[in-house]
């Protein structure tokens, strides 16, 4: 077996192995290395209601990790004890809030939580321009009349 040697006297194996990795691509479909989400996310969903209870099923049976835990505000025994939290705002989108802290809302849940649950692949597609902007008006359509949906209005 022979290797030869460049200039500076490093055979092809070890230059390779001391060169710098190139530049991470980012496309914005790709989440960043450094981005390290805070798990757990808390997810806050009304358990009343057949579809969000279907979807929460769903990512219940995905959440091998255990980096979603799920509340459902519509149990007797739910008591907000969160600063801005209430059954009312609640009930009107979907809540999650980050182990850190940090609130989000709406189409941004249902990313966070398919990344969790490592279907991160529906998270990135549904931020494109095209998916995201059909994503973001179903959603807001669907909170809007849920109730009515499901008989409950």
């Amino acid at each position: 077996m022979s290797f030869s040697l460049d200039k500076q006297g490093m055979d092809r194996k070890s230059f390779i192995r001391s060169s710098p990795a190139p530049p991470a691509f980012h496309d914005g479909m790709r989440p960043r290395p450094h981005s390290v989400k805070p798990y757990p996310l808390t997810v806050y969903y009304d358990g009343e209601c057949p579809i969000c209870r279907r979807e929460i099923d769903l990512m219940k049976m995905f959440n091998r990790k255990d980096h979603l835990q799920f509340i459902d505000f519509s149990n007797s025994s739910f008591h907000a004890t969160d600063p801005g939290l209430n059954q009312c705002d609640l009930g009107k989108v979907i809540h999650a809030r980050w182990s850190g802290g940090t609130l989000i809302t709406g189409v941004e849940v249902f990313r966070e939580m398919w990344e969790g649950v490592g279907l991160g692949f529906l998270a990135r597609c549904s931020r494109r321009p095209i998916f995201n902007k059909l994503l973001v008006k179903a959603y807001a359509w669907f909170a809007k009349n849920r109730l009515r949906l499901t008989g409950r209005a």
